[in-house]
């Protein structure tokens, strides 16, 4: 089972806002930038009704990556779905991650 990406015990933690915020921002298709001073080849597919999104990431030239579906509940609240990996990766990419274009 998975859980919106707030943690209340996490001082640190960014909030689901923030998050939702940054993959909004997100445009949908294929896109080069960076994270973490690597570069990345990322694609966001997003539903026909905006409620779900689908992210997967690799690094070009190396073995890192993210995927995750993220579905936008009602009230501004995000069920994020990583695929055999950590919630804090996805966020950290999410949050880090500077297109090139």
């Amino acid at each position: 089972m998975h859980r919106p990406i707030e943690d209340p015990a996490a001082d640190a933690a960014p909030d689901e806002a923030t998050f939702a915020a940054q993959l909004a921002a997100m445009r949908p298709g294929y896109r080069e930038g960076l994270y973490d001073g690597r570069r990345y080849g990322a694609t966001l597919k997003v539903s026909a009704d905006g409620r779900r999104r689908w992210l997967y990431a690799e690094e070009l030239g190396g073995t890192e990556f993210v995927s995750a579906n993220v579905f936008m509940l009602d009230g501004a609240r995000v069920l994020l779905k990583p695929c055999e990996m950590p919630e804090e990766k996805v966020v950290a990419f999410v949050l880090g991650f500077v297109p090139a274009d």
